[in-house]
């Protein structure tokens, strides 16, 4: 890695590694290219030698800082670690299994330098192939959005969009430029330090999944937009980090989409509604992670059998 005559961004980019093994060095390489002042990887306590890995990588000073906890403390709480390590003007929250395209880093920095009502900027998540990926830009998912998306009622929005819609929205045309959205996800955010100093910290009451979402909703109350810009492009292994514990990521995505719901919708629903919601989110872990245990006993059945 060479660093030339290379044009810093000031931006401070906060990676929160856990096991990302050979990925995270990939996005330190990226974000390199694209123009980071400063990389910050926060480490919850990872096993797999991925650091190992990425201090062989040959950086300028002062480029990359490694932060090692002594256990995993989920994402939220290893955001704030970053940020409290941090001291640029904008702080760029990524993913160690995302890759973002040379001119990401600037293109979403222009749309936060551009509007000084614009608090959070996120780039169009991609598969390897180049499509888009669900998550980039979407709505609050509502209990009511959940309900139609988990039994297939989302199809019928284009009958009926108030009751059935959907709150994913990388199905509908791309947009030309930016344009606001509630919500985009927390594998990608570029932030003003300015709208964070307001709007306060990430809720470290969420372990792993949905705290992206609080985040979102928080800006969003505070009067600080949102923004989805198209042309800046992250490629992100979807699950890189994660496939190899999925029960216990599904464990933490409904508790988090349980704490969410109460945070900010409680009040809508009430007593037995409430209960429903509380229901639902239980019977759709039951099923995922039944689900997996059958899968993953149905392969150790064809390893014992030689199928």
């Amino acid at each position: 890695m060479n660093s030339g005559e290379r044009a810093f961004l000031p931006v401070d980019v906060i990676v929160v590694n856990y096991n990302a093994g050979e990925l995270l060095v990939d996005c330190v390489r990226s974000l390199f290219a694209g123009g980071a002042e400063q990389v910050i990887v926060v480490d919850n306590k990872s096993a797999d030698g991925s650091l190992a890995l990425l201090e062989g990588l040959p950086c300028p000073e002062g480029f990359l800082r490694i932060i090692r906890n002594e256990r995993n403390l989920g994402f939220s709480a290893a955001c704030n670690i970053g940020i409290a390590a941090s001291s640029s003007e904008f702080l760029l929250f990524l993913n160690p299994d995302a890759a973002v395209d040379h001119k990401a880093l600037s293109r979403m920095l222009d749309v936060l330098r551009g509007d000084t009502t614009v608090g959070m900027a996120g780039g169009m998540l991609c598969n390897p192939d180049g499509s888009e990926q669900p998550g980039g830009r979407r709505s609050f998912p509502t209990p009511g959005r959940a309900f139609s998306r988990a039994f297939g009622l989302s199809r019928l929005a284009r009958i009926a969009p108030r009751l059935f819609s959907d709150f994913g929205l990388h199905k509908a045309p791309l947009p030309v430029e930016a344009t606001p959205v509630e919500a985009i996800s927390g594998a990608c955010m570029l932030v003003k330090r300015a709208a964070l100093d307001e709007v306060g910290l990430w809720d470290e009451g969420y372990f792993l999944h949905c705290e992206d979402l609080d985040w979102c909703m928080r800006f969003g109350r505070k009067g600080w937009k949102v923004m989805f810009v198209p042309d800046a492009q992250v490629k992100h292994l979807w699950g890189g980090c994660s496939r190899s514990r999925p029960i216990f990521v599904e464990w933490h995505k409904h508790h988090g989409m349980l704490r969410f719901y109460r945070k900010f919708y409680r009040r809508q629903y009430p007593g037995i509604l409430w209960g429903l919601v509380i229901a639902g989110v239980g019977l759709r872990f039951v099923a995922i992670a039944g689900y997996y245990s059958l899968r993953h006993a149905w392969k150790r059945w064809g390893v014992v059998h030689g199928g």
